[in-house]
């Protein structure tokens, strides 16, 4: 048994080995054609403006969609991305707290387990290029979007399930997690890889939101007000993700990946 395990470990490893060898050599279209491209990013943002008094740091996991054309690599497409973070640096529940501070739930148990999380995405289209950098490879390069969306963002009011506050449970919690979102610009500028092999694509850059956003509840029970200020919400991220391509042959109508 155990040299049946010795001789079908290497066998399986070098099957894996021609595989990826064939791969590369049998492939003689090369990454030429229009193409379809959908992505898979994660990343990491620096609040500013407006968004950096209310939370801190934060990350993003996203997805999108491009068009990119076989002549000048000109490229059209969307992008969605999700924002979560643990660090939210306005106290809306200050005014629930007892004379030192601590909150009450249902059961008139300290609601230890009660926390503010950031929550957000940003969903919108984009225009932009591949400026390549080499000739042997004229679909790789310096990657440059700029786009339109919406950028919302809230407080995630997060407790106990058990020992609760009614205070803040169902509709009541919505004068307490600041809904806020508006027109939203996206900027890009990175390095994009699309290989020759089709084997290995990837894009890795900086991103760019400038929010102009407002508060969308009618009330702040915490303010006892209506907030009607205007916003300048700005994110600035690095972005890294992992690009799968389908390449249209314009002359067989075919797709390749």
């Amino acid at each position: 048994m155990q040299k049946k395990k010795t001789i079908l470990i290497p066998a399986i490893f070098l099957f894996i080995i021609i595989s990826l060898s064939n791969s590369y050599s049998q492939d003689e279209r090369e990454n030429i054609g229009n193409v379809i491209t959908l992505h898979f990013q994660v990343g990491g943002a620096l609040p500013a403006g407006d968004l950096s008094k209310r939370y801190g740091n934060f990350l993003t996991l996203g997805t999108g969609m491009d068009f990119i054309t076989e002549k000048n690599n000109w490229l059209f497409g969307w992008k969605g991305d999700f924002h979560f973070g643990n660090s939210v640096k306005e106290n809306v529940l200050g005014g629930l707290g007892g004379v030192d501070g601590f909150l009450f739930g249902n059961g008139l148990a300290s609601a230890d387990d009660f926390t503010l999380k950031q929550r957000g995405f940003y969903l919108g289209a984009h225009l932009g290029k591949i400026i390549p950098l080499s000739a042997d490879n004229t679909r790789s390069g310096i990657r440059l979007t700029f786009g339109a969306g919406l950028l919302q963002h809230w407080i995630r009011l997060q407790q106990d399930p058990v020992n609760f506050l009614p205070q803040v449970d169902d509709e009541y919690g919505k004068g307490y997690d600041r809904l806020t979102n508006g027109l939203a610009l996206r900027q890009f500028i990175g390095y994009q890889l699309l290989g020759k092999s089709k084997l290995v694509n990837f894009l890795i850059g900086f991103e760019f939101i400038e929010g102009f956003t407002q508060n969308r509840r009618s009330y702040n029970f915490d303010e006892m007000r209506q907030d009607t200020d205007k916003r300048v919400d700005l994110v600035l991220g690095l972005k890294v993700g992992w690009t799968l391509p389908f390449y249209v042959g314009e002359s067989t109508g075919e797709i390749f990946y």
